[in-house]
């Protein structure tokens, strides 16, 4: 909230710490509707832009923290601009005392995202060398859905055995999941028809940037899943992309039908358990859809030549082979069924699949 400044004969609203990082982070959310971050980053036109309302939300939350130590602990600072010398000592007090309620360390993830989000309130440079430097991500220091959780004595799968094989048939993410409607099922016909279409206008140079994200996730169900008769579009989900994911597991019937038996703009879901891991059923959902598509390590051929070797005479090796790194080495998993893992969840790079969802092979 702002304050009037008093001692004047006219009182002048000046705007709080809050107020002046809203107005700048609600700024870059509108400058980058409608465009497409992956071109504007080609160009760094990307940098002073946030292409998704839940980025928005992220980047506020996690301001404010940083606001409000500035405010505890340098109460002279009064603009945005006088309390960018004070980010990296922020960046560093989280490092060293972690969460300011209980202690707690921050895990690299959260720490990551304050300094992204720092990041674009200030317009620095991410890549920046003298730029605070975080500890490395290690895959087994994630905590998440790894093993019981308290929560998980306050939810009942049995009670729940509907919403969880939901999740498990679909990859959900739990806001997409609180967002879904009935008119997100899709056949594969349905699929077809709505690519021929939007392929029409882009030979005619009349997509838009929406129309041709959607068009590059249709094409990418269609390639990918062409075995597979039903998808739910995942609309907007994290990042501000959409995905359509095949609907998969020994209850896709009853996946269908419940989406079918929900009106066009009704909530599938009125209600998400709170306690419920869906990140856990969603890493189930990934290695059941590896599985599905992974060849035997032996029956990948030996297609890619490298010159030296120990007797430097070169040799064959497998580039269809993903060799696992960190606590996992040693593990080979095949690169072909992780694309469409990857695909399916929504993410670009298959070492995130590796490192957080495929498990237990």
């Amino acid at each position: 909230m702002g304050h009037r400044k008093k001692g004047t004969q006219q009182s002048v609203y000046t705007k709080d710490l809050k107020d002046q990082m809203y107005g700048r982070l609600t700024a870059m959310l509108e400058a980058g509707k409608g465009r497409s971050k992956k071109v504007d980053a080609l160009t760094g036109a990307d940098r002073d832009k946030i292409y998704s309302y839940s980025t928005y939300e992220a980047y506020f939350k996690h301001g404010k923290y940083f606001l409000n130590y500035v405010r505890e602990r340098h109460p002279e600072c009064t603009t945005l601009k006088a309390a960018e010398k004070y980010v990296a000592e922020w960046l560093t007090y989280r490092i060293e005392h972690g969460a300011e309620k209980d202690g707690k360390p921050l895990s690299v993830w959260t720490l990551d995202l304050e300094r992204q989000a720092l990041c674009k309130l200030y317009q620095i440079r991410p890549d920046d060398p003298q730029f605070v430097q975080l500890p490395k991500r290690r895959r087994e220091d994630i905590k998440r859905s790894r093993g019981p959780a308290v929560r998980d004595k306050h939810f009942s799968e049995r009670n729940n055995w509907e919403f969880v094989c939901f999740c498990r048939g679909t990859g959900a993410r739990r806001s997409a999941l609180e967002k879904l409607e009935g008119r997100d099922l899709f056949a594969k016909t349905e699929i077809n028809k709505r690519i021929a279409r939007l392929q029409v206008k882009q030979a005619q140079g009349k997509l838009s940037p929406e129309e041709e994200q959607d068009l590059t996730a249709l094409l990418d169900a269609a390639t990918q899943f062409p075995d597979h008769e039903y998808f739910i579009c995942w609309r907007r989900d994290k990042g501000g992309k959409t995905r359509y994911a095949p609907i998969i597991g020994p209850y896709k019937d009853k996946i269908v039908e419940r989406m079918q038996n929900t009106a066009p703009h009704d909530k599938v879901w009125l209600y998400v358990p709170g306690n419920a891991d869906v990140h856990g059923y969603r890493g189930e959902y990934a290695t059941a859809i590896y599985k599905m598509y992974a060849r035997p390590l032996d029956k990948i051929p030996y297609d890619k030549f490298r010159s030296g070797g120990r007797d430097g005479k070169g040799y064959w090796y497998q580039s269809g082979v993903y060799h696992c790194r960190g606590d996992e080495r040693g593990k080979k998993l095949d690169k072909a069924a992780m694309i469409k893992a990857s695909k399916a969840l929504g993410h670009n790079r298959i070492s995130v699949v590796a490192d957080n969802y495929i498990r237990d092979l």
